[in-house]
């Protein structure tokens, strides 16, 4: 358990930095698995078990259907629950881990012999039994941060862990196993291709699925919950709270841009992953995406906190993402050949999608402060739950746009043709530039919590000068 010096006993504020560190260590070790969800599932499913981009796109929306059920009553459930001795959201890390690294294993495992319905059901069983105990992990997960602190400062920062430990949970699927998944054949042309390979990916997961476990545990005992997170004695009523969310402007204009920033991110991941294999036939570089995407967030670190207390967490959010927006509609109009040209865009588009991704759950805290304060009542897991939904749904649109793009554009894994990869890089830059256009407006025009507003609204946690 993390401890710090000087601070009164019963503070709710004084977080060490081997506590901020535990608490990322809780989102590196979720996108471990969740990492591979967005790199590789897709092609998975269609390259390796050659289920079509039709039905698996009608998997994902199922999977978010079953999720609008689910995901609010594991909210309401974790609101209502008692906080026992290690606390009322750090145990569900210790004991859900395991069944959610299970799932992820079962998910990328290719069982011989299986028809393509066959492998469809099975597809079905286990993207959404992982999908709950995902669900199970990260709803806690994310409302510990609310109780650790009620330090607006403090829970900046740790907004800003959580990013870097997401960025680091999520390299080895984006960096490091591109280049070793792929094994080489020869097409009828007499060409050699490089294909996902079943038994590496299913290796890869176990080991990433294992080491998430290890990762959860120290995140459990490195944390620890200050702030008295009583359960709502009164009846918890999923439905009221959700009518009351929908009344919470700046919490419904986050979470579009927040499904958005999800959606980009994973399409991205999961569509460049083919053009880097068949636009500029070099999958090994793929892994240099993530690297020129993520680069600009370990730049920015040592002056993020001094920028957000000049200009304030939504102002900076919301000019980065009008920044990536034109980044990406240059590559849209440039279709350049340059692998190293791309890459260099996309350094810049990353460069603006920082602020949001490493201030984005600093917003988070911001817009549950206002649910409180509307609805009188604090429900920090219902309403992380609703949150969490939208990013599943962000997860959804980026698979749904992934498949289609395939069945819209032509693309045949075993025929792939000059024409669908010319259609492929055009909506594969075009399609994050809008996202993150509108994720622009949503944040600078439609979501009030600025700077001033917050100050107005809780002048104990906030001034002018700092937030």
């Amino acid at each position: 358990m993390a401890k710090t010096k000087n601070i009164p006993s019963g503070a709710t504020w004084g977080i060490g930095f081997s506590e901020k560190i535990g608490y990322a260590l809780g989102d590196a070790a979720g996108l471990l698995t969740f990492g591979l969800v967005g790199s590789f599932l897709q092609m998975f499913y269609t390259n390796t078990l050659y289920i079509s981009a039709g039905k698996v796109t009608i998997l994902f929306l199922v999977a978010r259907i079953w999720d609008a059920i689910n995901d609010p009553i594991w909210g309401a459930v974790i609101d209502k629950h008692k906080p026992g001795k290690n606390g009322k959201y750090r145990p569900y890390l210790r004991w859900a881990s395991l069944p959610l690294a299970l799932f992820a294993i079962l998910m990328f495992l290719k069982i011989p012999g299986l028809t393509e319905n066959q492998y469809l059901i099975y597809a079905y069983i286990t993207y959404i039994g992982y999908g709950m105990m995902y669900t199970a992990v990260n709803i806690p997960y994310g409302s510990l941060a609310s109780v650790i602190t009620t330090d607006p400062g403090e829970r900046s920062a740790l907004s800003m862990f959580r990013s870097i430990g997401a960025g680091l949970g999520g390299t080895p699927a984006q960096i490091l196993l591109p280049m070793f998944v792929y094994s080489t054949s020869v097409d009828a042309s007499g060409e050699e291709v490089k294909n996902l390979d079943a038994q590496k990916i299913l290796i890869g997961t176990i080991i990433l699925a294992a080491l998430s476990i290890l990762i959860y545990q120290f995140s459990y005992k490195m944390t620890r919950e200050r702030v008295a997170a009583a359960p709502n004695e009164a009846k918890v009523n999923v439905g009221k709270t959700v009518r009351t969310l929908l009344r919470n402007r700046p919490f419904i204009m986050l979470c579009i841009a927040s499904m958005l920033l999800i959606a980009a991110q994973f399409f991205t991941q999961s569509m460049y992953n083919y053009l880097f294999k068949d636009y500029f036939k070099q999958p090994g570089l793929y892994g240099l995406f993530t690297v020129f995407t993520y680069l600009p967030m370990a730049l920015l670190l040592p002056v993020l906190q001094p920028l957000v207390r000049k200009f304030g967490k939504k102002e900076l959010c919301a000019a980065g993402m009008l920044f990536s927006g034109i980044a990406y509609l240059v590559l849209w109009v440039m279709k350049t050949t340059n692998v190293w040209v791309f890459l260099g865009f996309c350094f810049l588009a990353g460069l603006g999608m920082t602020f949001l991704v490493l201030e984005v759950w600093a917003l988070v805290t911001d817009v549950i402060d206002y649910q409180e304060k509307l609805s009188g009542q604090r429900e920090e897991g219902t309403s992380y739950a609703f949150f969490s939904f939208t990013r599943k749904l962000g997860q959804t649109l980026a698979g749904v746009l992934g498949t289609q793009m395939l069945v819209w554009i032509g693309y045949d894994a075993k025929a792939v043709t000059a024409d669908a990869v010319t259609r492929m890089y055009s909506l594969s830059t075009i399609l994050p530039g809008a996202m993150c256009l509108v994720m622009a407006l949503s944040l600078g025009i439609f979501y009030p919590l600025g700077k001033k507003r917050l100050a107005e609204l809780f002048p104990e946690k906030y001034d002018t000068k700092e937030q």
